[in-house]
């Protein structure tokens, strides 16, 4: 939409947005927030919308359309305006934006806001100023740091109300907890408030991972033990040590160099993204979790990384300096330091982060595929369309290979592909006919022209991609064919180099490299494989019956079946000619062995 098409009021808008950073909203004519967006500047970000001739996705096009009133929002920087973003999102959940995904049955480790706080595990979160930690995605590991918990630190399990004013009016009893030592009876005031909130001030710290200053903590208050004589008590903060200590050695430590850091890493498709978090505390991973976001229209990875960290440090209550992530952020982030590591400790770490991230993508992507195998091939397919850069899904796909020995025997292979997977019934070889010698250009020309020539005829429906083994030279003389026939531009034709995996498209010199742990390379290498293989058997076959024909078939009487049966049971014509006229007899009959026998050893 142009800004000459765009309502009055829109035209006046645009007119007086300031070049700032802010926030900016867009109702529909019912009021409703379509969309909510960041800018550095919010004018050039704005207007951006109305100057386009062609947008890049029909939803951009369609959100633009349904525009009829533009809110903003200033703030004092880009950082203030993500923040801001992050949170008017989760408010409003507009249409348009990215869909926040979380799992709400993973569970929290709560302390609870009330005196003498409790602490338990819970999947439902209330906003009452409790402290939430979590979600936990291991279970196990939230039920082992809470047995560590109880056993360094007793607590109270009951949920009386343990104000001072009940206390001192010796309202409650001590229960079975407190003589068997699971809790120290602040109800009848035998632990102090103090003392207490000591206690929960070193739990917060074990389950956020700093285990340093619980474990100095314990180390001196044994020593005083040991000064005092009092050696019962000194054994038992031993032991609490010794506790603390093993389950510090079950985390996964990583690195002595990364003593406090955030890493973040992603991997995304056409329509999700899935950003993994990892806390390093005392090079050790204490905390991880995997982010879903639902694509709404085209985000960069750049974006959506940006809202997963601000989201994700909200969420874990993050204070770590530093940020290790993938690329550049293009964003600041007050007293932290953002690093893109290239090798070292911290480049293991992310990796470590991107594998997670990825295996949590493929779980998911399993799981779609079992239960709604449609929507799985929709979502390769369209994966696609976007990698190779066309304009329909490659529904149908077939890919070309050539096959000759030493310029001889020379013939071609075409397997074709539905939905991503073989389909084998369509496979097709082809002897060359109009080719002397070893000629992979012309060969090529030959079959490509000679499949969709036989196609159009028959009226049969045209491949939406076809894949040509080979560079830039097979692929031209592909091209060469479908000029010919008049339907270049109407079908996708791109060329696979064996090397580096290589994408070429006709007329561009620089090829098209696509991730190689992508879906769409692994179709492609799928569809060259089997169409080498494909060949290759025809070919083997091929020069088997060449072989057989002038050595046994040019017997009077010998068929070619006749001649392979020979074969399977003597293994070679040398071993055929050594063979007596009954050992022939047992393989193809007496009348035929006299045939062969004669033929050797004269009449």
């Amino acid at each position: 939409m142009s800004v000459k098409e765009a309502p009055e009021n829109i035209k006046t808008i645009l007119k007086t947005i300031p070049e700032f950073p802010g926030v900016y909203q867009y109702f529909n004519d019912e009021g409703g927030i379509l969309y909510v967006g960041k800018a550095k500047n919010l004018k050039k970000r704005v207007s951006s919308y109305f100057t386009k001739d062609k947008y890049d996705s029909r939803k951009t096009a369609l959100l633009v359309r349904k525009i009829r009133d533009i809110k903003f929002i200033v703030v004092e920087s880009e950082l203030d305006a993500l923040l801001l973003e992050n949170n008017l999102i989760k408010q409003h959940q507009p249409k348009y934006n990215v869909l926040l995904k979380d799992d709400k049955t993973f569970p929290w480790i709560c302390i609870k806001k009330e005196p003498y706080p409790r602490i338990f595990p819970t999947r439902k979160v209330i906003r009452d100023g409790s402290l939430y930690f979590g979600p936990y995605a291991n279970v196990k590991m939230m039920h082992t740091l809470l047995e560590l918990v109880r056993q360094l630190y007793p607590l109270r399990t009951c949920n009386l109300k343990l104000t001072q004013e009940n206390i001192k009016a010796e309202k409650f009893k001590v229960c079975l907890e407190y003589h068997i030592g699971n809790c120290k009876g602040p109800c009848i005031d035998k632990q102090t408030e103090a003392d207490y909130e000591t206690a929960i001030e070193h739990i917060r710290k074990i389950i956020k991972g700093n285990v340093k200053e619980v474990h100095a903590h314990l180390n001196h208050l044994m020593s005083e033990y040991s000064e005092k004589l009092e050696f019962e008590n000194a054994q038992l903060i031993k032991d609490k040590i010794g506790l603390l200590e093993r389950f510090q050695s079950r985390s996964t430590v990583v690195s002595p160099v990364v003593e406090d850091a955030d890493v973040f890493s992603i991997v995304s498709d056409v329509k999700s993204a899935y950003v993994n978090y990892l806390r390093v505390i005392d090079g050790a991973i204490v905390q991880a979790h995997t982010l879903e976001m639902k694509k709404r229209m085209e985000e960069s990875d750049q974006e959506l990384l940006q809202m997963a960290i601000v989201e994700l440090a909200q969420r874990f209550e993050s204070d770590s300096k530093e940020y290790i992530v993938p690329f550049e952020l293009g964003l600041e982030f007050p007293n932290k330091k953002i690093i893109v590591p290239q090798r070292g400790d911290r480049s293991k770490l992310l990796k470590l982060s991107e594998r997670n991230a990825l295996t949590y993508k493929r779980d998911k992507d399993k799981q779609t595929e079992i239960l709604d195998p449609e929507r799985n091939v929709t979502r390769i397919m369209e994966q696609m369309q976007k990698d190779l850069r066309m304009t329909v899904q490659p529904r149908h796909i077939e890919c070309f290979d050539n096959s000759n020995f030493q310029g001889d025997q020379a013939v071609a292979a075409m397997v074709c592909f539905r939905n991503g997977k073989p389909f084998k019934s369509d496979y097709r070889h082809y002897n060359i006919k109009t080719v002397v010698g070893p000629d992979d250009f012309a060969s090529m020309e030959e079959v490509v022209l000679r499949r969709y020539k036989r196609m159009l005829e028959e009226g049969l429906s045209l491949p939406q991609l076809i894949v040509i083994d080979g560079g830039k030279g097979q692929l031209s003389s592909a091209v060469k064919s479908l000029d010919a026939l008049g339907i270049r531009g109407k079908i996708t034709i791109v060329g696979i180099a064996k090397k580096l995996e290589e994408i070429y498209f006709p007329g561009d010199s620089v090829p098209l490299y696509i991730d190689k742990r992508s879906e769409s390379l692994k179709i492609i290498q799928h569809a060259r494989n089997e169409a080498h293989r494909f060949g290759i058997t025809h070919h083997r076959n091929k020069r088997a019956k060449a072989t057989v024909k002038t050595e046994l078939t040019e017997i009077k009487g010998i068929s070619y079946k006749s001649s392979q049966q020979l074969l399977w049971q003597f293994r070679s014509v040398k071993k055929i000619k050594e063979a007596t006229e009954e050992q022939l007899a047992e393989a193809i009959g007496k009348a035929k062995a006299k045939m062969v026998f004669e033929h050797f050893h004269g009449a």
